[in-house]
């Protein structure tokens, strides 16, 4: 498919600019027919520069001042021309200003925000509209922030997850390779003269250990880069990405938290969607692409055909394992009583509490069980050094 760029005149004789993709100019001269615009001129659009998307930071601001202005009851492209002015980023600004071009040009909400799809989060532009349709505009993007608040803080929760243990394991692993190197090698003629060469089991294991720990960590290196690229390697494909979430939800604790984080960002994001007025198929289906969970995106397909289907929420979401039960029957009441957005914000306040709970408790957990287990081999080594002394005494004590 290719990109024609046209300017055409609208039944009401009002000049309209834009892109349109067909196969070639005939098709794109027939699309633009069957929309009722005469056809002032079609040119094979540029092909553009592939667009980053907007930094996370960058675009929780830029969608607050939008949300603030239209608050303030200002016409969506007037107001993506006026933040236009206050946005130090170059590209940004090209970008919000190409935007407002579409809009006053007669372009669709939905229609001018997918053009730049790249650079903008899943369903921005659907979103958009849906606020725009049901005048409730500045509640969405309220909303939107909300969702991106949380996501950011869950991503934030689990990765302070497994990275506080792996820094505590680390510097543990690195104290004791510099005693096993540099402090236990000091002693082995010592005390080998001191015992005649006859040393306990406990000391020579201390020993073979200082003697082979470059060579095991070079075997360890070896393996964590094999596991590193196996891992990234499934990373590439759905069905990895699901095995991967397998073994995350299988860790003590870290898999407990990443649970918890994936059901509050979908539901947050689900609430978002009925507040958009998208039925509860879609709800599912979105809330679930949202949450960056290929499970739950697997299961809310499986769900969301069966609801299709005329199947009941709870009754649908029985077999489900990632989204479990009481998620499901939550949902079902809010139906029932009218109450679903407010049900599923709830639903993510709780499971994003639970998150941070748990994480609290990992925190609490991991400090002591690496302190003990660097103790406890600190004071093996110790044990290790000073067996040949009480061999000694004892010898002598035993000969007086």
């Amino acid at each position: 498919m290719a990109t024609f760029q046209y300017q055409a005149l609208t039944t009401e004789g009002r000049l309209m600019a834009g892109t349109i993709e067909a196969a070639d100019r005939d098709q794109a001269a027939d699309q633009l027919g069957r929309m009722n615009l005469q056809v002032n001129s079609l040119d094979a659009a540029a092909r553009e520069k592939p667009r980053t998307p907007v930094g996370r930071n960058e675009f929780l601001l830029f969608n607050q001042q939008l949300a603030a202005l239209t608050r303030a009851g200002i016409p969506l492209e007037r107001g993506l021309r006026e933040l236009a002015h206050d946005i130090a980023s170059g590209a940004m600004r090209r970008l919000v200003v190409a935007i407002a071009d579409d809009l006053e040009a007669g372009v669709g909400i939905e229609e001018a925000f997918a053009k730049h799809q790249r650079s903008f989060p899943p369903l921005y532009g659907r979103i958009l509209k849906a606020g725009v349709e049901t005048g409730r505009l500045s509640e969405m993007l309220t909303s939107l922030n909300r969702h991106l608040e949380m996501s950011g803080q869950t991503r934030r929760i689990i990765f302070e997850a497994f990275t506080y243990p792996a820094v505590v394991f680390t510097m543990a692993s690195l104290i004791v390779t510099g005693i096993l190197l540099y402090i236990v090698p000091q002693f082995r003629e010592v005390l080998e003269e001191m015992v005649g060469g006859h040393l306990p089991g406990l000391t020579l294991g201390l020993f073979a250990m200082a003697s082979n720990v470059v060579a095991f960590w070079g075997i360890v290196g070896v393996v964590v880069g094999v596991v590193v690229l196996t891992w990234l390697g499934l990373s590439a494909t759905p069905g990895g990405r699901r095995f991967q979430e397998s073994v995350i939800v299988r860790i003590p604790l870290i898999g407990r938290v990443y649970h918890s984080s994936v059901l509050a960002r979908m539901a947050e994001a689900m609430s978002m969607m009925v507040a958009a007025g998208c039925d509860m198929p879609a709800c599912l289906r979105l809330g679930a692409g949202a949450s960056g969970s290929e499970r739950a995106v697997l299961e809310a397909e499986m769900v969301a055909s069966q609801v299709e289907q005329g199947v009941g929420i709870l009754e649908a979401g029985q077999f489900s394992h990632m989204v479990p039960r009481l998620f499901f029957y939550s949902m079902q009441l809010g139906a029932q009583r009218n109450e679903l957005q407010d049900n599923l914000h709830s639903l993510s306040r709780m499971y994003a509490d639970h998150t941070r709970c748990i994480q609290a408790r990992l925190e609490t957990v991991a400090l002591p069980i690496m302190i003990i287990f660097l103790g406890g081999f600190v004071a093996m080594m110790v044990m290790a050094l000073f067996l040949p002394m009480v061999q000694v005494i004892t010898s002598l004590s035993a000969a007086s």
